[in-house]
């Protein structure tokens, strides 16, 4: 049982020491309790919550710790997907200019370019006897010059192998009759030519050229016109002949030809 203060103070110390003495057995005898947890013998009202305290000062730093042991190597990992390609960088500036190169061995030579050809002469033997008919090729078989064989003394036609412009020409000795004949391309007449014979005693002549633009596989001939105008004449001491040859070819690369 507790006793008030305002009660011990009205008691005379004969009165009060047995209070005391009492009080100090409870204390000594029971059971320890901590200081927040003694009963107040009075009740108070709750206080004003202090202030916050100040900050702390920083701590000393602590030690380092000691180094760690190397571990084993792990396994290698899988490798992982390729990556998207990134965007193209900007273009760098122009370097300078290296210096020159040493100069490089000399080839071998190379193959002479030669220019396309195409040329051929031919003039009627002087011992035929075949005669001539209207509409028919006449046959200079007598091969002056015929290098690339371009011209068939067989059926007197000369069949074009580079295409360009060409240059034909005949020159017929005109005797004992007079003489029409016409320069075919393809079929078609491209020029006509006439010489008249007068009786003379001596030989005449006719002669006649002209350019054509070919093709190849176009074909140039002569061909008589007329049936009573057949006086081509060939002898030892004159001729009739028959002459093509390429001016310049259509070809712009320079083709090489033998």
């Amino acid at each position: 049982m507790l006793v008030s203060l305002n009660r011990l103070k009205a008691m005379t110390p004969l009165q009060s020491w047995p209070l005391v003495l009492l009080l100090v057995l409870l204390v000594r005898y029971s059971n320890p309790l901590d200081d927040n947890k003694i009963p107040s013998l009075c009740t108070g009202s709750p206080g004003i919550p202090g202030s916050s305290g100040l900050h702390g000062s920083p701590g000393q730093p602590g030690r380092d710790g000691r180094d760690g042991r190397d571990a084993q190597p792990g396994e290698k990992g899988e490798r992982g997907d390729r990556g998207e390609p990134g965007q193209p960088g900007i273009r760098g500036l122009t370097g300078d200019r290296g210096d020159p190169g040493e100069k490089g061995e000399k080839g071998s030579p190379g193959e002479c370019a030669v220019a396309p050809k195409s040329a051929f002469s031919a003039k009627i033997s002087e011992t035929r006897t075949t005669p001539l008919v209207v509409g028919d090729a006449v046959r200079f078989d007598k091969i002056v010059l015929n290098e690339q064989g371009d011209y068939n003394a067989e059926t007197g036609r000369f069949t074009c192998r580079v295409p360009g412009v060409y240059y034909f020409a005949v020159h017929a000795t005109v005797y004992r009759s007079s003489l029409q004949f016409d320069l075919m391309k393809n079929g078609h007449t491209v020029a006509s030519y006439f010489q008249i014979f007068g009786n003379w005693s001596k030989p005449a002549s006719l002669s006649g050229g002209t350019l054509l633009h070919l093709i190849p596989g176009d074909q140039v001939w002569v061909q008589m016109a007329l049936g009573e105008y057949t006086g081509f004449y060939s002898s030892p001491k004159t001729d009739s002949t028959f002459t093509g040859f390429l001016v310049y070819s259509d070809w712009k690369n320079s083709a090489v030809f033998a």
